[in-house]
């Protein structure tokens, strides 16, 4: 955490800098910058390589947040309002670019403790990471906009691996590794890795959207006030009759203060047709068959490659735990 505040600019102008470090300091899984530091130390690099790396992670993903909440009109984040709830949207939006330039800003850094072919290597990361998590972004916001109802799992599976996979998993991955090796052609390794993850990570957020108790921190069921094309939702209207499937499409073609306006009867109904049509558990299902993938896939990886030495044995073995433990993780968190 020290480390994520310690460039924030201490003199602000009103609501700025003085926001930027709200979302961390509400705490939160620091889970991409974990996972950066991770892979590098358990491919034979050491924390200092990946430090300034795994903050921009870090600030990216906050700032991605604020943007999240503010187009999806979310009104609860780690157990306190939105930054667009408690400050407005002009506000929240403005918090949430300067994070990203101080995130831009750490990535700079990386070219004192790596060298400038490697900060380059790693910009060129990072501007993939952001184009898939946008064009992902654009799929999902497309699909409610539009009120898109004829999806199936695998328009689902492409949204998740362009938003969720490339920011939360392979992002970080890849600069873990290049931090280490500082070779493109070895970034990739861990890409199906990440996919999966990635895959079962999103299901797994969808679920506990539903099913989570008061320590879930954010609105719940807010995805159906939403109108979010989960994949229990695809699952539902695939599955429901021809009179309840109209049903849902005419809530989800109103707008969330419609919605809302509406009541909480309709979004009671849709999670009782997700019961009765045993939507949640299969999204479940299909979320720990990933993990399952996952957990291969790194087991392979690690398998293969070497783990630095000391007179003491294998260095950082706890972050190679960490690693083939993470899949478990992410499917039974909020349990």
């Amino acid at each position: 955490m020290d480390a994520l505040l310690s460039d924030i600019p201490r003199q602000s102008p009103p609501y700025l800098y003085d926001l930027a470090g709200e979302y961390p300091n509400r705490g939160g899984k620091g889970l991409r910058a974990a996972l950066c530091l991770a892979v590098c130390r358990a491919f034979g690099g050491e924390t200092s390589m990946a430090l300034h790396i795994a903050v921009a992670v870090e600030l990216f993903h906050n700032a991605f947040l604020i943007h999240d909440d503010i187009q999806d009109g979310s009104e609860l984040r780690r157990n306190s309002p939105t930054l667009s709830a408690r400050y407005g949207v002009g506000v929240a939006l403005n918090v949430g670019n300067v994070t990203n330039l101080l995130g831009l800003q750490r990535m700079m850094a990386t070219r004192h403790a790596l060298g400038g072919e490697v900060a380059w290597q790693l910009f060129e990361e990072t501007e993939l990471m952001f184009r898939h998590s946008l064009e992902g972004q654009a799929l999902e916001v497309g699909w409610i906009r539009d009120n898109v109802c004829e999806l199936t799992a695998d328009d689902y599976y492409r949204m998740c691996l362009k938003k969720t996979s490339w920011y939360t998993f392979l992002y970080p991955c890849r600069a873990g590794l290049l931090a280490t090796c500082g070779k493109p052609s070895d970034a990739v390794e861990l890409d199906q890795f990440g996919w999966y993850l990635g895959a079962a990570f999103q299901i797994r957020d969808d679920v506990l959207n539903l099913i989570a108790d008061e320590r879930y921190g954010k609105e719940r069921a807010g995805d159906l006030w939403e109108g979010k094309r989960t994949l229990m939702l695809i699952h539902l209207l695939g599955r429901c009759s021809p009179a309840e499937r109209s049903r849902i499409r005419r809530f989800l073609s109103r707008t969330r203060t419609e919605r809302t306006a509406d009541g909480e009867g309709e979004v009671h109904w849709l999670l009782e047709r997700m019961t009765a049509y045993e939507c949640v558990d299969s999204a479940q299902s299909a979320a720990e068959q990933l993990a399952e993938a996952a957990e291969r896939e790194i087991a392979r990886v690690l398998e293969t490659a070497p783990a630095a030495e000391s007179d003491d044995g294998p260095v950082h073995e706890e972050d190679r735990v960490f690693l083939r433990e993470l899949p478990r993780f992410i499917v039974s968190r909020g349990h």
